[in-house]
């Protein structure tokens, strides 16, 4: 919470409609909000945080962003969302007291900030936790739903007009498992159930209660868990605990007819390994937001995989996006004027 009584200066660090910075700057009077769109990078598309690829300022311009940055309590944004950027701006700007980040990834890039203690004491960090996760549950329910009703076939049927019936599969009935039961995976959990899904999920724990999930292990019942899930949907993070959390004994335990989605960390799950599960047809299908690394190389068998569905990292977002993160940051700016605790902190 600030304790002085001159004008609390945010910085708006990363690209934003001019519309919804005037809704930050009423919030209180006592902000004092920087924003000179001519300092950030070009939009890419509508809730783009990084910007084209490329972009420089000038001598004077670079002076400009300093200056804004410069003694700037509060950030909107992280810059290039980059931690060497994170890790700059936190020991160079002693006044700065809190960055709203725009990603779910916060904590990925904290850690890689390699801040220290001291410095995470003194510098709050909140992520965009929740949201996306609707947009996020909505892709895992395309996903699942694109190979129940045979989306390669009907597209490869439509471009040769061709006229058959077969039957497809129904999602009632069928068991979800949902590793990961954060705000994506309990998104993920509700969207099943409401298609008649018997929905199962594991977390650290296993002792939460999530609604619409009939059961709730621990990551040592994955093993046994697998074999009865007709769809697996990860929405990890990458920690030590998770990494390669899916490897070759995991996918050897999923259903034939089963289709696998990871809308969390790519590194979650062992590329190869899944590549060879899919030649064997075991599981049945992958449907992948992300990836170990990124941009995913021209060379990946996955691209040329028919029972595969690629997505370049991209399920996350939405055209609302904005909005919603900037409705977070108001709420979040009241808490830290009247000292209460902020959502999403890292």
């Amino acid at each position: 919470m600030s304790t002085t009584t001159k004008p609390i200066a945010v910085a708006i660090a990363t690209p934003l409609e001019p519309e919804f910075v005037e809704r930050i700057a009423v919030v209180d009077d006592r902000l004092e909000v920087r924003f000179e769109p001519d300092l950030l990078p070009p939009a890419r598309f509508r809730g783009d945080h990084r910007g084209v690829e490329g972009f420089r300022r000038t001598a004077g311009q670079e002076a400009r962003w300093g200056q804004l940055l410069a003694d700037a309590e509060i950030l909107f944004g992280l810059p290039g969302d980059s931690p060497q950027t994170l890790a700059k701006l936190v020991r160079e700007n002693t006044a700065l007291r809190w960055v709203q980040a725009t990603v779910d990834g916060a904590g990925e890039r904290a850690r890689a900030a390699g801040l220290t203690e001291e410095e995470l004491d003194r510098v709050q960090i909140t992520g965009a936790s929740g949201i996306h996760a609707g947009p996020l549950a909505e892709f895992a329910m395309f996903g699942i739903l694109a190979f129940a009703k045979q989306l390669p076939r009907l597209i490869a049927d439509t471009q040769a007009r061709r006229w058959e019936h077969y039957p497809m599969t129904d999602l009632a009935g069928k068991t979800l498992l949902v590793i990961g039961l954060g705000s994506i995976g309990t998104e993920v959990a509700r969207l099943g159930k409401a298609f008649g899904m018997h929905v199962s999920g594991v977390n650290r724990t296993g002792r939460d209660i999530v609604p619409g999930v009939e059961t709730i292990r621990p990551p040592r019942f994955l093993g046994d868990l697998l074999p009865t899930a007709h769809a697996v949907v990860l929405t990890l993070p990458l920690t030590e605990q998770t990494a390669g959390m899916i490897g070759a004994d995991q996918i050897s335990r999923m259903r034939e007819d089963a289709v696998l989605v990871n809308v969390g960390h790519g590194a979650v799950v062992d590329e190869q390994a899944l590549i060879r599960g899919l030649n064997q047809g075991q599981p049945a299908a992958a449907v992948l937001d992300v990836f170990a690394t990124e941009p995913l190389a021209p060379e990946s068998p996955l691209w040329r995989m028919p029972n595969v569905l690629i997505s370049p990292h991209t399920a996350a977002l939405s055209m609302q996006e904005n909005e919603r993160i900037v409705v977070l940051f108001m709420e979040n700016l009241r808490r830290y004027l009247r000292g209460s605790d902020l959502i999403g902190r890292i």
